[in-house]
């Protein structure tokens, strides 16, 4: 392996990683992805960790992944089948709950029985979601602009986002400001007044983020959660058959398609760089592997701060990798089932089984769990989306049996009493099972293996700094041009050939693959190659 050449090499097999790399293939570069794990996925993986039980034990739900990829990859040939799944829930402590259903004529009726000021607002909320998002899409499979910059490329894409900015008018483009600005809690609390309708909005704008419902641009947070489609419906959130390691799988098989090579096991240890200019790479196994591009799907902290050497990098990018907001606030349990829970007050035949299911029955509640994770602790009342996908997928468990997905915030990277241990990882489990169990009088009895994962765990498996599952806060400065810092926003490094492709760069985390197939897309500009990523993607 050490004496073969490539035209270009990927760093990571995760999904942005693998996409980037089947685009490359697909123009005939001779490329090579090198995962550190002996099976493929990143975050978007599925293992078996109790037998017979498929765990998506990072990733869980499927969205935001851009269906022109899907369509150019062929991803459905190579097995990708996303199912929508129904609704969402948030159980109240007086024994109620709150649903959200699919129909808006039973939707409304839920939420008028808590109040109809907000039952006859939902309209308008979900027309001004679905406008900002209609206004933010075409912006996600193209490069951001450098407005520092007199190319003429930059030029045309500044035109473009003005032209989109001008189409709103001068009353909308002051509500489009402010929006970046504020808190979710605000946000929501521009059209409902029930605590309960707001808390049940409010978990997309921090889910994956160190901000709470209060913290300015969790906002936006939301919107970025919404963005995403499944079957052309926006904001619908689907389940992938088999596990969110079918997303990884399909793209592996579409890149070894166009004649891509995947090395598992062998971490990188270091970029090679000679005269300004990448070589190749070296391996955790002391191997080296010559090639004329090396692209990196990690993050923009552990790609300066680790795998390069500081002498071949610019004094400013060291600088900027160290203050790049990454903050680890999330844990995950994946949890095999004896049979189907019973939860207070809903029986197992409502379609909301099929959804989401939150505990948290008002702002106070999120914001005291966010207090928890500042003081250097586990939230001890968390926020949790919990779900269970083998009612939508039932090939994730023997029959009869079910997997739970339970997603946590908040979960501090670094503790204030010390390090991780082995017995704080099984507390802070014990910590959420409590919750779900006050809800739910058969769980505990159900439980069959659990498997507890918190920053630690998610960094030591994947790589993820600190867990963050964004790879760096969606905050305002570390949005568009500033992904991950400015001046290095267009996806290429600081050295020739050096490019990168994770969700440290425009538009941002999640399973969306935009990062991977933008960087693709100015790789092939460079190299002046047939451009497989075609140049209207995000166009209206």
């Amino acid at each position: 392996m050490g004496k073969q050449h490539y035209d270009a090499l990927v760093i990571g097999a995760g999904h942005n990683g693998l996409t980037n790399a089947a685009f490359l293939a697909k123009s005939g570069l001779k490329v090579l992805v090198v995962e550190k794990n002996p099976y493929i996925g990143g975050a978007s993986v599925s293992r078996e960790l109790y037998e017979n039980w498929t765990y998506s034990n990072c990733s869980y739900v499927c969205s935001l992944f851009r269906p022109e990829i899907y369509r150019e990859l062929n991803l459905a040939k190579h097995g990708l089948q996303v199912t929508p799944f129904g609704g969402s829930v948030t159980f109240t402590r007086d024994g109620n709950f709150l649903g959200s259903y699919p129909d808006p004529e039973v939707m409304y009726r839920e939420v008028a029985r808590f109040s109809k000021r907000d039952a006859n607002a939902l309209e308008r909320y979900h027309a001004d979601t679905a406008k900002w998002c209609r206004l933010i899409r075409p912006f996600l499979m193209r490069t951001p602009p450098d407005p520092t910059s007199f190319r003429p490329k930059d030029w045309r894409e500044l035109a473009f986002l003005l032209k989109k900015f001008h189409g709103l008018g001068e009353e909308q483009i002051y509500e489009f400001m402010r929006f970046f600005t504020l808190s979710v809690a605000e946000f929501l609390g521009d059209y409902f007044e029930s605590d309960l309708v707001k808390a049940h909005f409010s978990g997309s704008g921090i889910i994956g983020t160190g901000l709470g419902p209060f913290s300015p641009g969790t906002a936006y947070v939301l919107l970025h959660h919404y963005m995403g489609d499944v079957d052309g419906n926006i904001g619908t959130w689907g389940i992938a058959r088999g596990g969110m390691g079918a997303i990884a799988k399909a793209l592996a098989g579409s890149l070894r398609e166009f004649g891509g090579e995947i090395l598992t096991g062998d971490g990188v240890e270091r970029i090679l760089v000679k005269d300004g200019r990448v070589t190749g790479v070296a391996l955790e196994s002391g191997a080296e592997i010559s090639a004329d591009n090396v692209v990196s799907n990690v993050d923009a902290k552990r790609t300066f701060l680790k795998l390069m050497d500081e002498k071949d990098l610019p004094a400013q990018v060291i600088d900027k990798a160290r203050n790049f907001k990454i903050r680890g606030s999330s844990g995950k349990l994946n949890i095999a089932l004896d049979g189907l829970p019973t939860f207070t007050g809903l029986s197992k035949d409502n379609p909301l089984y099929k959804g989401d299911f939150h505990f948290s029955d008002s702002l106070e509640r999120i914001e005291r769990a966010y207090d928890d994770w500042k003081a250097g602790m586990w939230s001890r009342d968390p926020y949790l989306d919990m779900l269970i996908p083998t009612l939508t997928d039932p090939t994730m468990a023997p029959p009869g049996k079910h997997m739970m997905s339970v997603f946590v915030q908040y979960c501090p990277a670094k503790l204030a009493d010390g390090d991780w241990t082995d017995d704080k990882v099984r507390a802070f489990g014990d910590t959420v099972i409590d919750q779900m169990a006050e809800y739910s009088p058969d769980l505990k009895d159900l439980i069959l293996h659990a498997e507890v994962r918190t920053p630690r765990e998610i960094e030591a498996e994947v790589g993820l700094t600190e867990g963050n599952i964004f790879q760096g806060e969606l905050t305002l400065d570390q949005l568009l041009f500033n992904r991950p810092f400015p001046g290095y926003a267009q996806y290429r490094g600081p050295v020739k050939g050096m490019y990168m492709c994770g969700s440290s760069t425009h538009p941002g985390g999640g399973v969306m693959a935009a990062p991977g197939a933008n960087a693709a897309r100015e790789m092939l500009a460079d190299l002046k190659r047939d451009n497989t990523v075609p140049e209207d993607f995000g166009d209206d």
